[in-house]
């Protein structure tokens, strides 16, 4: 029995945490309380951007902390700096507070948009390629510089092991986000020239990865994706849509109009997302984690398709 601490328990892969965690004393903290709280999990108000943390980790005293807390779809109204407060300066507090308090085991959810979007990532990426999250996309940003931080720590503070898991695009079900808008569309929008592959891990495995992470699995970094990709034309296939195909330059002009006048939320720098979405390799999370996930990318997919009625 572990007793762990939870940061951003509310969200998805939070409730899914809590749901496989049983036999553990897990303590489930977020700025809402999450809508299950299996036997032998409690809530508490946590919010990262303070001294909650720190307040928090020393009164519990936990083994491991699993910090989930992050703004991976920005709600309308949200800013930059309150993202970067959250993903980056909330990271800074549960980090210090882990060091100050002794924890054992520091699990932390990174993202494959840590090694950024760029043409020249390798194809697939892995966990020795560098974090080179573009500064243009807050998230994937924010993700490289916690991982900086982190390394950081590695050196400085060896005792605290670290799980850092690099998740590729997180699905499960009835879930809606900004990602899962793109396939809700009439037809699915790409950049000529660009396959634009997609991998996808489901909830559920990605629980139970958190879950090992935090109670015995090996320190480490790891990608986090199910076995496969599945290029827009595989996606369009799967959702019987047809595929919008528009060169990247009129793709950037048409954004650049757009987003002054309100008629889009994104700007022409959304192009790289299109075209260079990381590709994660996981054969370190099978052969050195000792986890296979149980849906390939496709079957994380169809799930969620059936899911929501597509």
């Amino acid at each position: 029995m572990s007793r762990i601490l939870v940061t951003g328990a509310a969200g998805l892969v939070g409730q899914a945490l809590l749901d496989v965690a049983a036999g553990h004393e897990v303590l489930a903290g977020d700025l809402r309380e999450p809508a299950r709280l299996p036997p032998g999990a409690r809530f508490e108000r946590l919010d990262v951007r303070g001294g909650d943390a720190a307040r928090i980790v020393a009164a519990f005293r936990p083994d491991a902390v699993v910090h989930l807390a992050s703004v991976v779809s920005p709600p309308k109204g949200s800013t930059r700096e309150l993202e970067y407060a959250v993903d980056v300066t909330g990271t800074q507090n549960v980090l210090c507070a882990c060091l100050d308090h002794g924890v054992k085991r520091l699990v932390v959810t990174s993202s494959g948009a840590a090694y950024g979007y760029h043409a020249d990532n390798p194809v697939p990426l892995t966990e020795d390629d560098p974090p080179r999250g573009n500064a243009e996309f807050a998230y994937s940003h924010h993700k490289r510089l916690v991982e900086e931080m982190l390394a950081g720590a590695r050196d400085a503070h060896p005792a605290l092991e670290q799980a850092v898991l690099r998740v590729g695009t997180v699905l499960g079900p009835g879930l809606d986000n900004q990602i899962t808008a793109l396939f809700r569309r009439p037809r699915l929008l790409a950049v000529a020239g660009a396959a634009s592959p997609f991998v996808f891990v489901w909830v559920d495995d990605l629980a139970r990865i958190l879950l090992r992470a935090a109670t015995g699995g090996p320190p480490g970094i790891f990608n986090v994706a199910g076995d496969g990709a599945l290029t827009v034309d595989d996606l369009a296939a799967r959702l019987g849509k047809p595929v919008l195909r528009l060169p990247a330059a009129l793709l950037k002009g048409a954004l650049a109009l757009a987003r002054p006048l309100g008629l889009s939320r994104y700007g022409p720098e959304q192009v790289r997302f299109l075209q260079y979405r990381p590709v994660l390799d996981n054969t370190r999370l099978k052969e050195t984690f000792g986890y296979r996930p149980e849906k390939t990318s496709a079957e994380a997919f169809d799930a969620w398709r059936r899911s929501v009625g597509l």
